[in-house]
């Protein structure tokens, strides 16, 4: 006998709120009906393991579309409900619950929530008009329910006749709502939202044919690492992330105490130096699927990698203001960067060649990493590394100098300079000059380098400060302590009208007349304010003559015209190897070379 009853809330009033939190992913609605049927599994199994009922079997969920019918039905074979039951936890519970969420979120302002868990049976009403349930309870001698109700203020209940244990939900899809009537639609939700839940589940199942679960029941994630081999990391990484490069290498997580974490995080291979690239971190909860890449649980800068965590003790009922202050929250991230942190550690010390191998790789996401996490970056300050001039790899903190005391602080003594190129083919005639000097420099040629070697200056303001290699050419280059006045009245005096400041200095190598000598400061200060598109402040440089140079000391003896025309030659071939010349500046250099050639050949 069939009775109705009244539900003490109307959905008239919160779903324009359950809209509003989810209407972008309202298809979430799978996943929670999904989840239900998983959870009514997980607890016949564990009344069997306790010895409170000889039900077991083949457990599964069944997915099943229906476009005639225009319903949607998801089944399982799992505890089922009497009609106490069901008067409890669906007419009573499961609407309350969606009651509790539109008043909290309404007092919160917005705060928003992940994975909108707690919805659960409610959630289908966002797309459909009328749900029915089919179910028995796996206790002897109860009847099988009906319960029907189009979400509004009245439901009915009473008897049916479903002969097996479990329930069955289906779900009259809204005529808006179509879409989610097709098989394609559902597998891709499915495989989106369901690829771990526990139990096999099945789409359109055909009795007497061979059928596929959508999902894998014992993910790679949870298995012990040992049980794992390398090519069912990478086979899990193709399927999971639809990447058909391989990845470098992977930290298996797998913690029990004193909070449960899973997982496998991948160090993908970089398609752009020149960007950061955002990776996919999957978060999933006792292997249901949450959402990706939430920085409140994943440090952001692990974000840059691929992996799926697992962690059933995060409390993800709650506002991300919630887990930002939650202890356990943080200790997760804590653990998660100690690992990655160790991993790399682990490769630096007993495999350098492949660690220098995947260098290129791994380089941006190290030093971001380092930047973004300070636990990060005290763990992996000394496997950060460079090239140096010849091409070797070396951790950049091998390159620091002594500590500079207070006391001599005070009196003008910086830490030792560390010279670095972040163009060998423009600054090509530096690395030359440096090199006839003895002198070293690192190769910062990727575009978060300057804000590395800014953020190693802050964090080591005693012990480095680092120069571009055309920053301290007078102070890194030269041979005598006396510069050459004559030389460099010369040269200011033909090189007035250019505004241009003049040092004369003799250097090692005699086969350069001339560089640029550029401010750091001001340089950084360019760079920065360039990539803010701020205006650009005026360039802090000098022209170093070098006295070695024979042409330079020719300048001495020659009339003023030769000086003037000299001078100017010196001074463009000097700027092309600092940037690239203004067009007039260009075409009056082509012209003056023009003339010297053709001078040469009369001659």
């Amino acid at each position: 006998m069939e009775k109705q009853g009244n539900i003490r809330i109307s959905s008239e009033n919160m779903m324009p709120i359950i809209k509003k939190w989810l209407y972008s992913e309202k298809d979430i609605f799978l996943r929670e009906i999904v989840a239900n049927a998983s959870d009514a599994i997980t607890k016949l199994k564990k009344l069997a393991d306790m010895g409170e009922t000889s039900a077991d079997g083949d457990y599964r969920i069944t997915v099943t579309t229906d476009s005639k019918a225009g319903t949607l039905t998801v089944e399982d074979n799992g505890i089922g409900m009497s009609e106490e039951e069901v008067e409890k936890y669906i007419t009573q519970i499961a609407f309350s619950g969606a009651a509790d969420f539109v008043e909290k979120y309404e007092k919160a302002g917005g705060d928003g929530i992940i994975g909108h868990f707690g919805l659960g049976f409610y959630s289908a009403y966002m797309v459909s008009e009328n749900i029915e349930i089919f179910t028995k309870s796996y206790r002897e001698g109860e009847k099988a329910v009906h319960w029907a109700s189009d979400g509004n203020s009245t439901y009915t209940i009473g008897d049916c006749d479903k002969e097996t244990r479990g329930t069955k939900v289906v779900m009259h899809i809204a005529p808006e709502e179509k879409e989610f009537l097709s098989e394609a639609t559902i597998r891709q939700l499915l495989r989106k939202y369901c690829s771990f839940m526990p139990y096999e589940i099945y789409l359109n199942f055909k009795e007497g044919e061979e059928n596929k679960p959508v999902n894998t029941p014992v993910p790679l994630y949870a298995k012990q690492p040992k049980e794992c081999t390398e090519e069912e990391y990478k086979t899990f990484y193709r399927e999971t992330f639809s990447d058909f490069n391989e990845p470098l290498f992977w930290i298996h997580l797998n913690m029990e105490y004193p909070f449960r974490v899973k997982g496998i995080l991948y160090f993908p291979k970089v398609r752009k130096q020149v960007e950061l690239e955002r990776g996919q971190v999957k978060l999933y909860c006792n292997q249901v699927f949450i959402a990706d890449n939430i920085k409140e649980v994943i440090p952001e800068f692990l974000m840059l990698l691929n992996g799926v965590i697992d962690c059933p003790d995060i409390p993800l009922n709650v506002s991300r203001s919630f887990l930002q202050n939650d202890r356990q929250v943080q200790k997760i991230a804590k653990h998660i960067t100690k690992k990655v942190a160790d991993k790399l550690t682990e490769l630096f010390k007993n495999d350098r060649e492949k660690y220098e191998t995947c260098w290129n790789d791994l380089a941006t996401f190290v030093k971001f990493g380092a930047i973004k996490d300070d636990d990060f970056y005290q763990k992996v300050k000394d496997i950060v590394i460079y090239k140096d001039l010849e091409g070797k790899y070396c951790p950049v903190s091998g390159f620091f100098g002594d500590e500079v005391s207070e006391e001599d602080a005070k009196n003008g003594k910086q830490p030792k300079p560390v010279y670095y190129v972040s163009d060998e083919n423009a600054q090509a005639q530096y690395i030359k000059m440096y090199k006839a000097a003895g002198l070293d420099a690192i190769v910062c040629d990727t575009f978060i380098d300057p804000h590395f070697i800014s953020y190693l200056e802050y964090k080591n303001p005693t012990r480095v400060r680092f120069l571009r290699i055309d920053a301290d050419v007078d102070g890194a280059l030269k041979e005598e302590a006396e510069g050459d006045k004559e030389i460099e009245t010369i040269f200011t005096d033909c090189l007035k009208e250019r505004n241009v400041k003049v040092k004369a200095e003799r250097f090692k190598d005699g086969s350069v007349p001339a560089v640029v000598n550029v401010s750091e400061f001001m340089r950084r200060m360019s760079e920065m304010n360039s990539f803010y598109k701020m205006g650009d402040p005026s360039e802090d440089i000098t022209l170093v003559v070098n006295t070695a140079n024979a042409a330079v000391q020719a300048m001495k003896g020659a009339s003023e015209e030769k000086r003037k025309f000299a001078a100017e030659q010196i001074y463009f071939l000097a700027m092309m190897s600092y940037k690239p010349l203004s067009p007039e500046n260009l075409d009056e250099f082509s012209g003056n070379s023009a003339m010297l050639l053709e001078k040469y050949l009369q001659n």
